[in-house]
């Protein structure tokens, strides 16, 4: 049994369709077990033991979601392990989660091979790009939002990485690993 959670790009809490209770039971619907939400902001809980690709996973769902809700966004998978792996690193070392040390990770679609070298880096000394983690195909940022405002960021990421990406706080990220059932 592998766990994973469906990083869902594009969800308002507000649009009924968009709902966690909704969405679950797309996932339901799939036959996926162990379905769950964190927060409402479009993270989804499951395990399979199907043994498919991410990619084919990825797929799947987001055809689902697109006939089932009208939901057009995007779907991104990562395991249980995946996760873990990128916590235990503490890649963000001791900061805290604050509005001076706002803490980012941007999960993308596909991933950077190879890294660019010299990694892009945004215009702005209001964000400070901690790495890219190969493993899980992710950006890892801190930004100081007492000055910037964030879509100004997120722009910037969807321009330099395209728009197969999802953006997760560091909190919502170690809340999800909490939740995911152990493999």
């Amino acid at each position: 049994m592998t766990s994973y959670c469906a990083l869902l790009r594009g969800i308002g809490p507000g649009n009924p369709n968009m709902r966690n209770d909704r969405l679950r039971e797309v996932f339901e619907h799939l036959g996926f077990a162990d379905v769950a939400s964190v927060l409402s902001s479009g993270n989804i809980l499951f395990s399979t033991e199907d043994g498919t690709a991410a990619p084919e996973l990825e797929d799947r769902i987001q055809s689902a979601l697109h006939h089932e809700l009208g939901i057009g966004g995007g779907t991104i998978l990562r395991s249980r392990a995946e996760l873990e792996t990128l916590v235990a690193r503490e890649p963000f070392g001791g900061l805290g989660h604050s509005k001076q040390t706002y803490l980012t990770v941007t999960f993308l679609k596909e991933p950077l091979d190879p890294a660019p070298a010299p990694f892009p880096v945004p215009d702005t000394d209001q964000v400070r790009i901690q790495g890219y983690d190969a493993a899980t195909r992710a950006v890892l940022a801190v930004v100081d939002t007492t000055g910037i405002k964030t879509p100004d960021y997120m722009s910037w990421l969807e321009r330099t990485f395209s728009n197969g990406i999802t953006t997760r706080t560091w909190n919502t990220v170690t809340k999800i690993l909490k939740k995911l059932p152990a493999g």
